[in-house]
């Protein structure tokens, strides 16, 4: 007897695309933009308990590791803002044809990167304090 054939299960029929990475990205930069609230906070903390307090935080701060979790967490507030306008721009019906959205896509991820270079740098510029 013959076995029928059966249809694949979707799992083994998907392509990965970039919509995919866009949206996975989209909610790790929102997880990761909630998380360093908890710096700036700390940063407001330590401003209003005084000066002896605001300069230990300014040197923790500062440090190599927290400086590359800042830039993580400007990063993903440029991704997420980028992405988020053209969420928006989709929520009103525009942007969904397969070439648009693609061109959309690297432009929020490119255009994230080049606004986290420039922020960090006028940042660094305005603080003194050199990336």
């Amino acid at each position: 007897m013959a076995q029928p054939e059966r249809p694949l299960s979707p799992f083994l029929q998907y392509r990965w695309q970039y919509t995919n990475t866009l949206s996975i990205l989209h909610r790790i930069t929102g997880i990761l933009l909630s998380l360093s609230f908890f710096l700036l906070v700390y940063w407001l903390a330590a401003a209003a308990a005084g000066p002896v307090e605001y300069s230990a935080a300014r040197a923790m701060l500062g440090s190599p590791l927290v400086k590359l979790i800042l830039a993580g967490g400007l990063f993903s507030f440029c991704f997420h803002l980028l992405n988020g306008l053209r969420h928006l721009f989709w929520d009103a019906g525009y942007g969904f044809e397969l070439p648009l959205a693609r061109k959309t896509g690297w432009a929020a991820a490119i255009g994230a990167i080049v606004l986290t270079v420039l922020l960090w740098a006028v940042l660094a510029t305005a603080v003194g304090g050199g990336a």
